[in-house]
């Protein structure tokens, strides 16, 4: 048994105690200080209120001001705010950290860090003090895994990640349950970039449901019911085309596209969720600043990836570390976010990166 307390009490961090606790583990739930009514929640009536769960027997919750009380005799911190809250994470953390903690990311998502791109893992261990950042160790979680049905105990597949393989059997042994299957890899950023990317991709897989709502409103239905299946595929494809480049570019492993982290994580972010709804309003033709108005207090991902890493992407470019059509999905999708920039993919385009396709032959 072990001591293991999360900080963030969203969806995900939450639940991740369902299978840690069901292996008897002490779990301790901190909220942010964002998260007061779901911490009330679960002292009062044991309940989540977005996951609709009880929470398990085993999880204490804590508001963030009772975080001192929660680290006692910590040995496994498990972070799971939002990519926009790692900073202060750090800074929330920071006091209680000591050597041997272990520290791992649920959060999904990369900075622009002087001109490079980086991983949230390394932007957290950055902005830790130094007497303190190289005696604990990082690891993250990268796969297909939906909040709900991991506290449903579904079937869940995922990939523990860390540079210090010595802690992965450990970890692995606290979470892995008969439904949470977890495999290992030191492939820390071949996990991060995939998981980062998916949520920039699915937003632009999500377009496609709403240029069909668009079209069947402006023109009325199609004779056939015809989708748009074939335009979201083709970006879905591009979409693990770029994040291949981009992880070979930062000295990643390219299988981890093609497994759990990167098209298993992928797909199933494509089959909902606020990045989908997101995309589904621009493509039904809302601008970005008016589709934020249609989903008020929601964090989108896909939009602070997309806007973080373009300040990297858009410099290594310019010095030539990055081909200048390597990335077209998520170029243009910054100028859909930004510029407010009409729904409209240069497919012939696409595919520059594979040296496995020659370009397109375009007719008329």
């Amino acid at each position: 048994m072990a001591v293991i307390t999360v900080l963030g009490a969203g969806v995900m961090g939450t639940a991740l105690t369902f299978p840690a606790a069901d292996n008897d583990n002490d779990l301790r739930l901190v909220g942010t200080h964002l998260d007061d009514d779901i911490i009330q929640s679960c002292k009062e009536q044991r309940i989540h209120p977005r996951l609709k769960r009880r929470i398990h027997d085993n999880v204490k919750p804590y508001f963030y001001t009772e975080i001192a009380q929660a680290m006692q005799d910590t040995e496994v911190i498990v972070l799971g705010v939002n990519s926009r809250g790692v900073h202060w994470a750090a800074q929330a953390l920071a006091p209680y950290l000591h050597p041997g903690h272990i520290v791992m990311m649920v959060t999904k998502g990369m900075e622009s860090n002087d001109g490079e791109l980086a991983i949230l893992p390394d932007v957290l261990r950055a902005n830790l003090p130094e007497g303190i950042r190289d005696q604990i160790s990082f690891a993250a979680i990268g796969g297909p895994s939906i909040a709900g049905e991991l506290a449903a105990r579904h079937h869940t597949n995922v990939v523990f990640v860390s540079r210090n393989p010595d802690i992965l059997p450990g970890l692995q042994r606290l979470f892995a349950t008969s439904y949470y299957h977890v495999w290992s890899s030191t492939d820390m950023v071949g996990v991060e970039v995939c998981v980062a990317l998916k949520n920039p991709i699915a937003l632009a897989v999500g377009l496609a449901a709403g240029l069909v709502e668009r079209k069947t409103k402006e023109q009325g239905p199609d004779v056939a019911k015809a989708q748009m299946h074939n335009y979201a595929a083709a970006i879905f494809a591009q979409g693990l085309a770029e994040t291949a480049y981009i992880v070979n570019l930062m000295g990643g492993r390219p299988e981890t596209v093609f497994s759990l982290p990167g098209a298993g994580d992928l797909y199933v972010t494509t089959q909902g969720g606020r990045n989908s709804r997101m995309g589904r309003l621009l493509g039904m033709g809302l601008s970005y600043s008016d589709a934020v108005e249609e989903m008020p207090g929601e964090t989108i991902e896909g939009v602070d990836a997309t806007i973080a890493i373009m300040p990297a992407i858009q410099t290594m470019i310019q010095s030539g570390k990055i081909d200048e059509n390597a990335l077209p999905l998520i170029r243009t999708m910054h100028h859909i976010l930004t510029r407010n920039a009409p729904v409209d993919f240069d497919f012939d385009s696409f595919f520059a990166s594979l040296p496995m396709f020659n370009p397109p032959v375009t007719r008329n």
